[in-house]
C-alpha cells in the first residue's frame, strides 16, 4: 500500500507538470524537452533499474540467515561499485550528447544542452536505486516511497520554475532549464533515503545470529550482474514492446482503407487514450511485485517453500480483487468512461477490449516478481520477447482487417500479456510448484459480473434524465458497493482478512462482525 500510494502521487504529479509543461513552452519547447528527457530515461533503465531488484533479493537472503553484517557490506560494495559506474554513466551522457546528434538518434541540435543538463541527475538517480534495494531487501518500502514521492515533487516544482523564469531568453533556455529540475529532484531523492539510512543504521543495528565468513567483493558484484541484467534488459525490452505498435498500427490501418488522417487518429484513440487509461491499476500491481521479490527471497533462504507459496498467494489475490472489477468495469462503461474522461466516445472500442489487460498486467508482474524472487530473473525477460514475437505478428494481420481496425492492436496486446502471463505461471509452477487459486478467482469474476451487470442498468436507466457524466459517476459508485457486498455473499474475502488491510481494517472488520 505504501508503494500505491508513493506511485499514485508520482502519477498525478507528472501529470500535472505534462499539462502545465505544455502550456508554457509550446509544442516547439515541449518537443525540446522531449528529445532529451526520454533519452535519460532509457539510461537510467539500462544502468539503475535492475539494481534495486538484485540488491533487495541479496539483502533479504542474508537477513533471512540472520547475517545482518552480511546485508551491509552487500549494501556498501554495491554503492561504491554503483557509484563508479554512475560517475561514468554522467560524464559518458555528457560526452555523448554531441554524437546523439550527429548520428540522429536526437533530431535537433538544440536539444544538446538538455541533455547535458540531465547528466548530473543520472548520476545521482543510479546511486539512489541501491539505497532503495537494500530498504526493500529488509521489506521496508516507505523509505524508497518517501524517495520517490520528494524526487517527483522537487523535479516538478523546479522545472515549472526554471521553465518560467527561462522563458523570456529562448526556447533552449527554458527547454534546458526544465530538463535541470531532474537535477535537484534527483539529489532530494537520494538527500532523504540516504539520511533514513543513516537513521536505521543508527536504531536497528541488529548482531548477526550466528558466524558467517565475510562476503568476498567479487561475490557480490558478480552475483549484483548475474541478477540486475536481465532485470535492465527487461526494462529497456518494455518501451520497445510499446513501440512495436508506433510502427506497425498506422501502417497498417493505410493498408486497411483508411485515410493517413484517419489512422493517426485512431492510433491516437488507442496508444494515447486507452493505453494510458489501463495502466493506471498496474500501479498496484507493479507495487506487489516489488514487495514480493525480497519476501520470496527471505522465505527460500529460510528454507520456507511453504512460506513462499503463502506469501505468493496472499499477493496474486490482492492483485485479483482489483483488477478483475477494473477488466470488468473498463468494459461494460467503455463508452462512457472515454466520454467522461476524454470528451469523446471514440476511444470506446480500444478501452472495451483492452480492459482485459488489466487482468492480464496483474498476472505477469505478480508471477514475474515470483521468478525474481527466486532469483531466476531472466526468465520474465525470455518470457517478454517471446510474447512480443506474437504480438508483433497478431499486430501486422489483425490491425489491417478494415472491421477490427485498432481494436486488432488491442487484441494483440491482450494476446502479448497472456502468452507472457501464462509462460510465467508455467516456470512458476516448475521451480516452486505455485499454482493460481482458479476457484478463488472464479468468485471474483463471479463478484466482479454483478458489479459490470449493475453498472450497465444503472447508467442505462440514469442517461435517459441525467448528464452522461453524471450516470457514469453513480454507475461506477453503485457497481464499487454491488462488488463489496458480493465479495462477502459469494465469500470471496473473508471477514479475518479485512482485518489485516492497513488503517481503515480494523474499523470496516468490526463494522462487518456486527452484521453477522
Amino acid at each position: 500500500m505504501v508503494l500505491t500510494v508513493a506511485g499514485i502521487v508520482v502519477k498525478i504529479l507528472g501529470g500535472v507538470n505534462r499539462i502545465l509543461l505544455s502550456r508554457l513552452l509550446g509544442g516547439e519547447g515541449i518537443g525540446l524537452y522531449q528529445m532529451a528527457y526520454p533519452m535519460y530515461i532509457l539510461l537510467l533503465s539500462i544502468v539503475g533499474a535492475g539494481i534495486p531488484i538484485a540488491v533487495s533479493i541479496m539483502v533479504a537472503e542474508q537477513a533471512a540467515r540472520g547475517n545482518y553484517s552480511g546485508t551491509r557490506r552487500i549494501f556498501h560494495v554495491t554503492l561504491a561499485f554503483m557509484a563508479v559506474i554512475a560517475v561514468l554513466c554522467g560524464l559518458g551522457m555528457v560526452l555523448g550528447a554531441r554524437a546523439l546528434i550527429a548520428t540522429g538518434l536526437v533530431s535537433d541540435e538544440r536539444a544538446y544542452w538538455p541533455l547535458v543538463v540531465l547528466a548530473p541527475a543520472l548520476s545521482l538517480s543510479v546511486l539512489t536505486c541501491c539505497f532503495r534495494g537494500y530498504f526493500q531487501g529488509l521489506q521496508l518500502m516507505t523509505p524508497t516511497a518517501l524517495s520517490q514521492m520528494l524526487d517527483q515533487f522537487v523535479r516538478v516544482c523546479v522545472m515549472l520554475t526554471l521553465a518560467w523564469a527561462l522563458l523570456p531568453y529562448g526556447l533552449v533556455p527554458a527547454a534546458s532549464g526544465a530538463a535541470f529540475g531532474a537535477v535537484p529532484g534527483a539529489a532530494a531523492g537520494l538527500c532523504i533515503i540516504a539520511a533514513l539510512y543513516i537513521r536505521h543504521e543508527k536504531k536497528e543495528q541488529l548482531p548477526d545470529t550466528g558466524t558467517f565468513a565475510p562476503l568476498h567483493v567479487l561475490t557480490v558484484i558478480r552475483r549484483l550482474v548475474v541478477l540486475a541484467v536481465p532485470v535492465a534488459a527487461a526494462n529497456m525490452l518494455l518501451p520497445a514492446v510499446a513501440s512495436i505498435d508506433l510502427f506497425i498500427v498506422p501502417r497498417r490501418l493505410i493498408a486497411a482503407g483508411y485515410t493517413a488522417h484517419e489512422a493517426t487518429a485512431l492510433f491516437g484513440y488507442l496508444s494515447g487514450m486507452a493505453n494510458g487509461l489501463v495502466q493506471l491499476p498496474a500501479i498496484l500491481t507493479m507495487a506487489l511485485a516489488t514487495s514480493l521479490v525480497p519476501a520470496v527471497s527471505a522465505a527460500l533462504a529460510s528454507g520456507r517453500r511453504d512460506l513462499v507459496l503463502a506469501r505468493t498467494h496472499t499477493a496474486m489475490r490482492i492483485a485479483c480483487l482489483i483488477t478483475i472489477p477494473a477488466s470488468l468495469g473498463l468494459a461494460v462503461l467503455a463508452v462512457p468512461i472515454s466520454r467522461l474522461l476524454y470528451a469523446t466516445p471514440a476511444a470506446g472500442p480500444s478501452i472495451c477490449v483492452l480492459g482485459l489487460s488489466v487482468f492480464l498486467i496483474g498476472l505477469q508482474q505478480v508471477t514475474g516478481g515470483l521468478l525474481q524472487g527466486l532469483g531466476r530473473t531472466a526468465i520474465p525477460l525470455y518470457n517478454m520477447a517471446a510474447a512480443a514475437i506474437a504480438k508483433i505478428a497478431l499486430s501486422w494481420y489483425l490491425t489491417a482487417l478494415p472491421w477490427l481496425a485498432e481494436v486488432g492492436a488491442a487484441w494483440a496486446t491482450n494476446a502479448d500479456l497472456a502468452i507472457a502471463a501464462a509462460l510465467n505461471l508455467y516456470f512458476a509452477r516448475r521451480y516452486c510448484r505455485y499454482a493460481v487459486q482458479w476457484l478463488y478467482i472464479g468468485k471474483l469474476f463471479l463478484a466482479a459480473a454483478a458489479m459490470a451487470g449493475t453498472a450497465w442498468f444503472v447508467h442505462k436507466g440514469l442517461s435517459a434524465v441525467a448528464p452522461d457524466a453524471l450516470a457514469t459517476v453513480a454507475a461506477m459508485g453503485m457497481a464499487a458497493l454491488i462488488y463489496l457486498i458480493c465479495l462477502f455473499a459469494f465469500r470471496a474475502i473473508a471477514t479475518e482478512d479485512v482485518a489485516k488491510i492497513p488503517v481503515l481494517g480494523p474499523r470496516i472488520y468490526r463494522w462487518v462482525k456486527k452484521l453477522e
